[in-house]
């Protein structure tokens, strides 16, 4: 049986059994952004990244549950080719095809703001990012319903954006430049040149990639991606750099989902080279001009998103079989200039809104909260300001006082929790004095008993038998 939809196209129990999991898949990307972008940053920071993945998550979905759905699917009253009007909290007696599109795009919403997470990385205040990660589903489900809704204009001139070059990552990292010069740059972060930071843990940036390899799974395009940026990588810097060699897949990955079902292998391939040459150009190229982007977000989503859909404006062929490209060839193909014109459209279209719609965004969020932490946060680190977590390697309470010292102004955490490493060793401490103090009382009221009996033994293993009673019932005093 096929249902009827706001807005998109049937969808019958077979269709939405497959967009359902496919929306599993894709929401398998929050977990590898969360290493990418853990891993790309500094320690101190890593926690606080993947926490503001899941506010997108949470507040992002619940964003897109009221109002984001509506606006771009939506079919009622005051509907047009702009936005859509209604089913606002997915609010439908069809209970099958509109709730299995609904977390698929919803996967793809809270993408887009994650994306722009990367960027902002850092330097961002938590509780501005909470109200952005709200407010931003609108920066997504307006384009996207141009470019998949039924009633949206660039659907209607023909653009094809088959998995989201254009509507998810190009939106996504158009709103990253705006974040990124916004924010301006981390502290000191051009003193000493334009030259990639180091990462903070690169083991987690590749897993982060191998998660992200699985998700989009365009994996032609990353073959030639990954073969060029190595190439790239190698005969820039005689090393096998990590940074790039990650940039440059993501780059294919994402350069290739708008014709990702319509491309040959082998254009695959070659689409994927080209946009991982291009992508890790574009990253020193923003350096040079001061704008700091940790994670890379603005070149491969936003400079990926826009080879991606040139490439189908010049690869793709018309598919006379389920006729998805409307009749319409590629400038490769014969189909002349109008197809490449639509998709190149589509991206100043889109490209233009989210610029806008994000700035204007930021800037009143800016007026009640600032969206910039203050620097002396920014030195001690996010995860200890915002979350109250405490890195070995860190003496908080050296840096804390020495930024009083100069005068910073500092709101500490409420709670002052000791690090894992300060009160594992505070149970061996407690350990060894509870020992002492039970062999002084044998000593003094039991001698002859005690002289008599074996002394206890300390073996590891008594001393992690004492550590886990202490975790439990000791309290640091």
């Amino acid at each position: 049986m096929t249902e009827e939809n706001d807005g998109i196209l049937p969808v019958n129990a077979d269709d939405a059994t497959w967009i359902l999991t496919a929306s599993f898949v894709i929401f398998t990307m929050q977990t590898g952004f969360g290493l990418l972008e853990s891993g790309a940053v500094a320690k101190k920071n890593e926690v606080n990244i993947l926490m503001k993945n899941a506010v997108d998550v949470i507040l992002g979905g619940l964003s897109y549950w009221m109002f984001g759905y509506g606006l771009q699917y939506g079919q009622g009253p005051g509907s047009s080719a702009f936005c859509g009007i209604g089913s606002f909290f997915v609010d439908t007696e069809n209970d099958g095809g509109v709730f299995a599109t609904f977390i698929f795009q919803l996967s793809f919403a809270t993408t887009a703001t994650t994306i722009v997470s990367g960027a902002m990385a850092e330097r961002a205040d938590f509780n501005a990012y909470i109200i952005f990660s709200f407010v931003n589903t609108i920066t997504y489900c307006i384009p996207a319903g141009w470019m998949w809704g039924q009633q949206g204009f660039l659907k209607k001139m023909g653009a094809i954006d088959f998995a989201g070059s254009c509507a998810v990552h190009l939106t996504g990292g158009a709103s990253a430049l705006v974040a990124s010069i916004m924010l301006k740059p981390r502290l000191h972060r051009y003193d000493g040149g334009t030259d990639s930071l180091a990462m903070g843990d690169p083991g987690n940036a590749i897993m982060g990639l191998f998660t992200l390899w699985a998700a989009i799974n365009t994996i032609n395009a990353s073959l030639g991606g990954g073969i060029a940026a190595l190439l790239m990588t190698y005969l820039k810097n005689r090393i096998f750099g990590v940074g790039d060699t990650v940039n440059g897949i993501l780059g294919a990955l994402v350069g290739v989902t708008a014709g990702s079902a319509f491309l040959r292998p082998w254009e695959s391939i070659v689409i994927g080279a080209i946009c991982a040459i291009v992508v890790n150009e574009a990253s020193p190229f923003l350096d040079r001009l001061n704008i700091d982007d940790p994670v890379g977000a603005v070149a491969v989503h936003g400079v990926g998103g826009i080879l991606g859909m040139t490439a189908v404006g010049l690869f793709v062929e018309e598919d006379p079989l389920l006729n998805m490209t409307g009749g319409l060839s590629g400038l490769f193909k014969g189909g002349g200039f109008y197809f490449l014109s639509v998709q190149l459209l589509s991206c100043v279209c889109i490209a233009t809104w989210s610029i806008s719609t994000t700035f204007l965004l930021l800037k009143a969020i800016n007026l009640f909260i600032p969206i910039r932490m203050t620097e002396a946060k920014e030195l001690l680190g996010a995860d200890f300001n915002e979350h109250n977590i405490q890195h070995d390697g860190y003496d908080y309470d050296a840096m804390t006082q020495q930024l009083i010292r100069q005068g910073y102004k500092m709101e500490l955490p409420k709670v002052n929790a000791p690090s894992r490493h300060e009160w594992d060793k505070y149970l061996l401490d407690k350990y060894f004095e509870s020992q002492v103090q039970q062999e002084q009382i044998l000593q003094n009221g039991h001698r002859r008993a005690w002289t008599e009996r074996p002394k206890p033994k300390i073996s590891r293993r008594n001393i992690r038998k004492k550590m886990k009673f202490c975790y439990k019932n000791c309290s640091i005093s």
